[in-house]
């Protein structure tokens, strides 16, 4: 038998197993986990190309802010998309990554750039502690209720 023939036949049997997985929704499920590597996958060649000497520094900008939000999307696939609601404030802790890292990676940065990075970073934080507080803080003032007065009913009786 040609060995066409063998190619052939291995062509048409990958196709109808392709076919197949794919009416059966294997790569739906498969998309749907794991599209966040069309984000993280640009972000990181950014950085491969600025450390192989192939591209300039501002270009960790952009590859800095890409791999933070891929790992933002990581998580909101994994525990769902309505923790967007608390975790937002990491859209600008990925722009402060990136400048950070164009700052310590780049020759001749001005240092507006550095403090724009921290200055992001602080707001991010700020932004989601404030968030975190905002939804959970009534559980925070409760735990600290609960705190306090096992304090003073089970602590030493010289406080009273």
């Amino acid at each position: 038998m040609p060995a066409n023939k063998y190619s052939a036949g291995i062509i048409l049997l990958l196709a109808g197993v392709l076919i197949f997985l794919g009416k059966l929704g294997v790569f739906s499920f498969l998309g749907a986990i794991f599209w966040p590597l069309l984000v993280l996958i640009p972000g990181v060649l950014l950085h491969v190309l600025y450390f192989g000497r192939v591209v300039p520094a501002v270009m960790l900008v952009p590859g800095g802010m890409l791999v933070v939000y891929a790992l933002l999307f990581v998580i909101c696939n994994i525990f769902g998309w309505e923790s967007l609601r608390y975790l937002w404030p990491v859209f600008i802790l990925g722009a402060a990554a990136g400048l950070y890292e164009y700052y310590m990676f780049g020759s001749n940065v001005p240092r507006v750039v550095f403090t724009a990075s921290i200055a992001l970073g602080i707001a991010s934080v700020l932004f989601l502690v404030l968030v975190l507080l905002w939804s959970w803080g009534i559980y925070l003032i409760a735990a600290l209720f609960i705190a306090a007065g096992g304090w003073l009913m089970f602590g030493s009786r010289r406080r009273w």
